[in-house]
């Protein structure tokens, strides 16, 4: 009985907001689509445990074992840090430059994927808003003309469906638009934290590359060099 009178009341308030709800109804609906399709893989499928998955890259490369680390890599292949320092990994014979170059690239590879279809949200959001006050000043509008134009029976019917549009319009715009907002705010707080997470352990990796290669001895001072400097 909830459910029914709830969708009753949403067919009654779009029925009565006026042709600039069906508006507003498409953008919340992309909202809600971007919105979940974004959660699902900034939550789901690139993060990854950073510290744990590190600790055991180190443990492959003190034994040597640079293919077991590529390998490991690969068992996490969707992640975004796997991808990036398998990109290192596999330059783990070349200089310091190379092998930061590799991880650069594909830590710029990275960006446009984390934030893909992010600033769709905060499109929305805009327009979500200006819809609902489209509607708000139509729905004026047609109440003015009713005081104007309509005989005094039909008037205060009138007037009362011209606000009934603009208030209904303006609501569902703002509801919408606060959603969106905060959809934004969450998903691109946590694709900066992966973003993060991918430079903070990419400079570990190098550094550990750096002062252990495959078939030579401990090269890192060049690099620490660097950061001293």
């Amino acid at each position: 009985m909830e459910a029914t009178g709830l969708f009753s009341g949403l067919g009654e308030a779009f029925q009565k907001g006026g042709p600039w709800m069906i508006a507003i109804g498409i953008a919340f609906a992309i909202s809600v689509g971007i919105t979940l399709e974004r959660a699902f893989r900034l939550f789901f499928v690139y993060p990854i445990k950073g510290d744990d998955f590190m600790k055991e890259i180190r443990n492959f490369v003190l034994r040597d074992d640079f293919e077991g680390a590529i390998q490991l890599c690969n068992g996490a292949k969707n992640t975004a840090l796997s991808q990036v320092l398998r990109s290192g990994l596999e330059r783990a014979n070349r200089s310091d430059e190379q092998i930061q170059n590799a991880i650069d690239a594909k830590s710029l590879e990275m960006i446009p994927k984390l934030e893909r279809r992010l600033p769709y949200l905060s499109l929305i959001a805009n327009i979500a808003t200006l819809l609902g006050l489209l509607g708000t000043i139509s729905g004026l509008i047609s109440s003015f003309k009713a005081v104007a134009l309509a005989d005094a029976v039909k008037r205060q019917q009138v007037l009362s469906d011209g606000i009934s549009e603009a208030m209904f319009a303006t609501a569902l715009g703002l509801v919408t638009a606060i959603f969106t907002m905060i959809a934004h705010s969450i998903l691109s707080g946590r694709a900066t934290q992966i973003l993060e997470q991918i430079d903070e352990f990419g400079v570990k990796l190098l550094d550990l590359l750096s002062t252990h290669r495959p078939g030579r001895t401990a090269q890192g001072g060049s690099t620490r060099g660097r950061n001293e400097d």
